[in-house]
């Protein structure tokens, strides 16, 4: 894991549900910048291609570590882990608590386990960045508005 005085970064491992409840563990890289302070980046490594790439809100994100949250594209919620033929996989075993992130879009659907701890960590860093509630004092809506209208 690094981090620096604006940006933190993880590599977690998780799981991909798919059905019958296989197991298939895969790696993902979550991405934090105080210069986006409501935006998760998490980078999905699936084989050779490029990594599938997904923002989300990092409230979704820790909301969803306690209770479901979500619609549409991105849905969180706890719950333990899937029982894998053959055990565990991935960081998280069978019972283990679990972040379940839903991701839809037209090509198709996806379901990630991944180890609550880690997602957790991986929050409270960021919360270090940017505290819960003060995202709204490290947006420059000056330049923001400004970058708009240039590209307009």
């Amino acid at each position: 894991m690094n981090s620096s005085s604006r940006t933190v970064s993880a590599e977690l491992g998780l799981r991909l549900v798919v059905p019958q409840q296989t197991i298939v563990p895969l790696v993902a890289s979550l991405y934090y910048s105080g210069d986006d302070p409501y935006a998760i980046r998490i980078a999905f490594h699936v084989g050779l291609d490029e990594p599938v790439e997904w923002i989300f809100a990092r409230e979704l994100l820790a909301s969803g570590i306690t209770s479901r949250q979500g619609l549409g594209d991105v849905q969180v919620w706890p719950s333990a882990a899937t029982a894998a033929a053959g055990g565990e996989a991935a960081g998280a075993g069978a019972g283990q608590e679990v972040l379940n992130i839903e991701l839809s879009s037209p090509f198709g659907q996806a379901h990630f386990e991944a180890p609550i701890p880690d997602i957790s960590d991986f929050l409270r860093r960021t919360y270090e960045i940017v505290p819960a509630g003060k995202e709204s004092d490290f947006v420059d809506v000056e330049a923001e508005l400004s970058d708009l209208l240039r590209q307009a």
